[in-house]
């Protein structure tokens, strides 16, 4: 075949983009130099100010418009053949169905959140469609071709917590708690450290609602005619740092300001204010003093505890600044105020947007491991995934490699290198033939709630389960919502025991599971554990004979330490709240 030939083959393919940031402009633009023409891209987010010096597709007259849109026109202008088209919305939208992952010859993710990968790995593989995975961190990166039945999934594995965030995720639409703790760290450095544009907080005042025409008119008016923004730390200079002031700037009075940009909250829940004053009532629960407070690192502090920590810390943080002008200050986890100054903002921040609230200690966790994105390790990714993706155009599946981008050169100086895809795991919840999972809670306290959203949700990543006790038959989790009578019980009020087996069947993802339930008594509320390796499953006869009693101490799992030549973790620990 010549290279005629092959160039007018990829020029038919259809493929799918999800992903329009920091990843996606670079394999847009890619995608376009190769010589792909039928292109279409998904992306929910809107640019960011942030955004400018990494994506570079986007300028500043496009801030607050959506990425997959500008990313069209712009790839569009230098290339005009081609026929990229776009969709800003959710990829977990019911229109993005099977059916739609069946019109494209495969899918290419340049997502920045692990849910989102989970859910277009499943959709590839009910739809029997390759997808090329793709993610960085820092400046190391990886591309992945998952092949349905010859090649590991993207859920094959254990994956490492996420330690690159995006900057409009951060300011506008956090998700996970992940991203209240990097935005806490953020007004740290913009109060008392150094000042970095990328790390602003408050919404861009620029960004409310704007169209391009409205961006262009407006850019084209005299400066003078509009208001400088003022920075986080000067205008906390302006009110002396009064710990209300400065607390009502970034809890009210941002948020306020947020929640009048519609355009983010067409399929998000929206942002709820807080005022200092109510805050600090939280329903009439006393605060904890401060140093007691520090001295409960592992418990979650309540919100009126969680501000008093606030408005401490930012006393005493802003006159070790005041005294020495010069002075700016560092992030450093292991020191206390600093560390509950961050948890405090995390927390305030989290309940805000209705995220389950953490203890200073595993906030400190996550503080302390979080890694800045690099530019030109998304292009280098981009490209690696251009050459896979040319590969499954041709047919050449056999051929395909997963592909990494070093840190630390190699002994002979490369950077890149790649392996053989591994083989599919058969112990895989999401591809292998037998779909079983085994979790240990305590079921006189978790609820049908907590099991269908920490559970099923925001662990196994399912998007509408339906759940049935194999045992009786009965439906106790409905998509439908015809059980949601039964979310505040507790498991042991619906007849679920140790040993007992649900049927979960998601839809939209074409996914059915089995999940055994395994009691374990020293769990609390909603807490649970999730079995990752092999083990001896709960056999038919003993579910169909159980008892529905308590279990015993003795049906607990050990839970060890592994060392680094043994077989992985089995158990994954998950905090949970009942209710949220």
């Amino acid at each position: 075949m010549t290279w005629t030939s092959k160039h007018e083959i990829i020029k038919t393919i259809q493929v799918l983009v999800v992903g329009a940031g920091g990843i996606g402009c670079e394999l847009l633009k890619n995608l376009a130099a190769t010589g792909f023409r039928k292109v279409h891209v998904i992306d929910l987010d809107t640019i960011d100010i942030s955004n400018l010096n990494r994506q570079f597709l986007f300028r500043k007259e496009h801030v607050s418009s959506s990425k997959a849109e500008i990313a069209t026109k712009v790839v569009k202008q230098f290339c005009p053949d081609i026929d990229l088209t776009f969709e800003h919305g959710s990829i977990f939208d019911e229109k993005f169905n099977i059916d739609f992952f069946k019109s494209f010859e495969f899918v290419m993710n340049a997502l920045d959140n692990k849910k989102a990968r989970n859910h277009v790995n499943r959709m590839c593989l009910a739809a029997n469609r390759p997808l090329i995975e793709s993610g960085t961190s820092g400046f190391t990166g990886q591309v992945q071709v998952i092949l349905r039945g010859r090649t590991e999934c993207y859920e094959c594995t254990t994956k490492e917590t996420q330690k690159t965030f995006p900057g409009c995720t951060i300011r506008n639409t956090p998700s996970e708690h992940i991203h209240c703790t990097v935005w806490a760290k953020h007004v740290f450095n913009q109060l008392f450290g150094e000042i970095d544009i990328d790390d602003e907080v408050s919404p861009d005042m620029k960004a409310e609602g704007q169209n391009e025409a409205e961006s262009e008119e407006s850019a084209n008016d005299s400066a003078n005619e509009e208001p400088t923004p003022i920075g986080t730390r000067q205008w906390a200079e302006n009110v002396k740092f009064d710990p209300a002031k400065v607390f009502d700037k970034l809890f009210l009075m941002d948020i306020e300001y947020l929640c009048r940009m519609e355009h983010l909250w067409n399929q998000r829940r929206r942002p709820k204010a807080l005022s200092f004053s109510s805050a600090s009532e939280d329903n009439g629960k006393a605060p904890v003093q401060f140093e007691q407070a520090l001295k409960e690192a592992t418990s979650i502090w309540p919100l009126s505890t969680a501000t008093s920590v606030f408005s401490e810390c930012v006393r005493a943080l802003s006159a070790q600044v005041s005294a020495h002008p010069d002075l700016r200050l560092s992030f450093d986890k292991d020191v206390p105020l600093i560390m509950a100054f961050v948890a405090a903002c995390a927390n305030i921040r989290a309940q805000i947007f209705g995220i389950p609230t953490k203890s200073m200690f595993e906030i400190k966790a996550m503080a302390g491991n979080i890694v800045p994105a690099i530019a030109a390790t998304n292009a280098m990714v981009a490209g690696m995934m251009v050459t896979e993706a040319m590969k499954l155009a041709h047919g050449l599946h056999e051929l395909v490699q997963q592909s990494h981008v070093r840190l630390i050169p190699s002994i002979v100086g490369k950077v890149f290198y790649n392996e053989t895809p591994f083989p599919p795991n058969p112990q895989c919840y999401v591809c292998s033939e037998q779909k079983e999972v085994i979790v240990y809670v305590n079921p006189s306290q978790m609820t049908v709630h907590g099991l269908c959203e920490k559970v099923l949700k925001n662990e196994l990543n399912m998007l509408a389960p339906d759940v049935m006790d194999n045992a009786s038959s009965r439906i106790i989790i409905s998509s439908d919502g015809d059980t949601d009578d039964l979310l505040t019980k507790k498991l042991s009020e619906v007849s679920i025991e140790d040993g007992a087996i649900l049927c979960c069947d998601d839809f939209q993802q074409d996914m059915t599971l089995r999940l055994f339930i395994r009691q374990q008594v020293d769990l609390t509320g909603d807490e649970f554990k999730v079995e990752r390796t092999e083990q001896e499953k709960p056999k038919e006869p003993a579910e169909e004979k159980r008892k529905r009693k308590s279990g015993h101490e003795g049906d607990e799992p050990e839970v060890k330490k592994t060392k680094t030549d043994e077989a992985p973790e089995a158990l994954q620990v998950i905090n949970g709240n009942a209710m949220d």
